[in-house]
């Protein structure tokens, strides 16, 4: 094989890998838009998990708010703590409207993120984050709820069962007032849009 050749076959590698990240992104929810407001299979469901006081929390809990919901881990070395950035700073555009919105964090690394880790981690965002944690099984539970995909990644060696990366899917969920799905925003989502499609649903 040429040089030539062996570089358009890396090239064409890259592009697949690419294309299919994408392609994950928007099929998971049937072939919508990241962004969107119907999702062609039912998202969100009832939850009962710990939050990172230690108390019980529902999200029957939330009703009259609307709910923004992101799933990921604090553990996560980089997109994470963009996106929970981001939904951060849409709140602080929201202003005083923000207390109609309650913006929740659900880990899918429940043997890490215990309540105290959460506390520690949730500290560094918006002052009314709610920072959730559970059982496996609980995890598990929501995680189909809302379609969420997730998945440790391979381990370099056993050594290391403390020190891994999950691989999950990064949308982030506005729910309604009641509870019930309104719309998807992708992970580089600006905290500009999140506020201004907010505000229509407020």
């Amino acid at each position: 094989m040429t040089i030539v050749n062996r570089g358009l076959a890396v090239f064409v590698l890259i592009l697949a890998v690419l294309l299919g990240a994408v392609a994950y992104e928007i099929g998971w929810f049937g072939g919508k838009p990241a962004e969107t407001t119907q999702a062609p299979l039912p998202v969100g469901g009832p939850f009962t998990l710990t939050d990172q006081n230690g108390a019980t929390r529902s999200d029957s809990d939330f009703r009259g708010k609307l709910m923004l919901i992101y799933f990921g881990y604090t553990y996560c070395p980089d997109t994470c703590p963009t996106v929970l950035l981001a939904m951060s700073q849409a709140l602080d555009r929201l202003g005083a409207q923000a207390s109609a919105v309650q913006p929740i964090f659900i880990t899918i690394d429940p043997a890490r993120d215990t309540p105290a880790q959460m506390k520690l981690y949730a500290a560094n965002f918006h002052p009314s984050l709610l920072a959730l944690t559970g059982s496996p099984e609980a995890i598990v539970q929501v995680e189909k709820e809302y379609r969420v995909y997730a998945a440790k990644a391979p381990q370099q060696s056993r050594d290391d069962y403390l020190d891994y990366l999950e691989d999950h899917s990064s949308m982030i969920y506005l729910m309604g007032r009641d509870g019930k799905f309104l719309t998807l925003f992708s992970p580089g989502a600006s905290a500009d849009s999140m506020a201004a499609t907010i505000k229509t649903k407020l």
